[in-house]
C-alpha cells in the first residue's frame, strides 16, 4: 500500500495503473477498498466510478480511515464516500446490512509508509520502538504479548508458518530463555536476540536481517491477516456460488455482498498471501463461477521499482464473478 504523486508525500499505493486497467471502476459503480490504506488507491476508484457512485471504505487503523475518507470527500464531483473501522473480511457482511452490492473489490494487503517508518508502530526495527505491530490500536493483543507470554513451541510454530523461518526453534528457545532475565518490550532487543540466535554464516549468507522472517511473522499472528483473508475468499466463493444458484432458479438472492460481474482484485507482498488468493482464483474459474483476469500475477514494472522499492514484491491478481 505505497502512492504516487505529492498527497500525502512518500505514500506510493503500489501497481495503481495495472489496478485501475483490470478492475476497470465505471461511473455509477460501487467499489469497496477492503484495506484503504491513506487512500491512494482509493482516490483513483473514487475519480472513476464519479458523483453517480459509492466508495466504501474498510480499515482496521482509524487515523489512516479518517486520512482516506477526508481525502475522498475533498474530491470535486466525488461519489458517495463511506468509512467502516473494520477488518477487510467484514465486508462481506456490512455491505448487505447497507442495502449495497459491490462492483469492484480492492484489497491491497500491504502496509501504508507511515505505519511501517513509525517507530511507535512496532511494525520494523530500523527504529526502536515498542514491540507492538497491531494495525488497529484499539486491539488488545500486542507483539510484546505474543513473545513473552507463548511457549517456546508454540512461538516456534508461528515463525515456521507464519515467517518460514528455517531456524523458528533456535530463536524460540533463544527468546524464552531471554525474556526470562527480563520481559522483552521493544523492536530493537527483539532484533538483536533474534540476530544473536543464528549462527554467523546464516546471519550473512542473506541479504536481509535475521530478525526480518521473525518480525513477519509476529505481525501477521498479531492481526490474523492470513485467517482474515482466507475469509473474505471464501466469501467471495460463496457469493460466487449462491449468485450461480440464483441465476439457475431465477431467485435473486439479497445477501450477496457482490455483484453479477464484479472484478474482485488482491494486492499481495509474499508468498503465505499469494498462494490462497491464486488458489481460490484458480478454482473459481474451473468451476465456471468466475474468469481470471489475471492469468499471471501483475507485477511492479521497473520505472515503479525504481520510485518505489517497496513495490518489488507485489503480487496483483483479479477475477471476474459470473461467466
Amino acid at each position: 500500500m505505497t502512492e504516487r504523486g505529492s498527497k500525502p508525500i512518500g505514500h506510493v499505493p503500489v501497481l495503481i495503473r495495472e489496478v485501475a486497467e483490470v478492475l476497470d471502476p465505471r461511473p455509477g459503480e460501487t467499489v469497496v477498498d477492503c484495506t484503504a490504506g491513506l487512500g491512494g488507491h482509493a482516490e483513483m476508484l473514487a475519480r472513476a466510478v464519479g458523483t453517480a457512485g459509492a466508495v466504501v471504505l474498510f480499515d482496521l487503523d482509524p487515523g489512516n480511515l479518517a486520512s482516506a475518507r477526508s481525502r475522498l470527500e475533498g474530491i470535486a464531483g466525488g461519489p458517495k464516500v463511506i468509512a467502516v473501522h473494520a477488518s477487510f473480511n467484514e465486508a462481506p457482511r456490512r455491505l448487505p446490512d447497507m442495502g449495497l452490492r459491490a462492483d469492484v473489490v480492492l484489497a491491497d494487503l500491504g502496509f501504508s509508509s507511515n505505519q511501517i517508518d513509525s517507530a511507535q508502530r512496532g511494525f520494523a526495527f530500523s527504529k526502536d520502538g515498542p514491540l507492538d505491530m497491531r494495525l488497529d490500536p484499539t486491539s488488545p493483543l500486542t507483539a510484546a504479548e505474543l513473545v513473552n507470554t507463548l511457549s517456546t513451541r508454540e512461538l516456534a510454530r508461528i515463525l515456521k508458518e507464519f515467517g518460514e523461518e528455517a531456524r523458528s526453534r533456535t530463536i524460540a528457545e533463544k527468546i524464552g530463555r531471554e525474556r526470562v532475565a527480563q520481559p522483552i518490550t521493544t523492536t530493537g532487543r527483539l532484533a538483536e536476540i533474534v540476530r544473536s540466535a543464528v549462527p554467523h554464516d546464516y546471519r550473512t549468507k542473506s541479504s536481509i536481517h535475521p530478525a526480518t522472517k521473525t518480525f513477519q511473522a509476529l505481525r501477521i499472528a498479531v492481526n490474523d491477516e492470513i485467517g482474515r483473508l482466507g475469509s473474505l475468499l471464501d466469501a467471495v466463493y460463496t457469493a460466487a456460488k449462491k449468485m450461480n444458484t440464483s441465476r439457475r432458479d431465477a431467485h435473486p438472492t439479497r445477501e450477496v455482498w457482490l455483484k453479477e460481474g464484479s472484478r474482485v482484485g488482491i494486492i499481495a507482498f509474499h508468498s503465505l498471501e499469494d498462494r490462497p488468493v491464486k488458489k481460490m482464483f484458480g478454482r473459481l474459474g474451473d468451476e465456471g463461477l468466475a474468469t481470471v483476469l489475471t492469468k499471471k500475477p501483475a507485477e511492479a514494472a521497473d520505472d515503479e521499482v525504481r520510485d518505489n522499492p517497496r513495490s518489488r514484491s507485489a503480487k496483483f491478481r483479479a477475477c471476474r464473478i459470473g461467466t
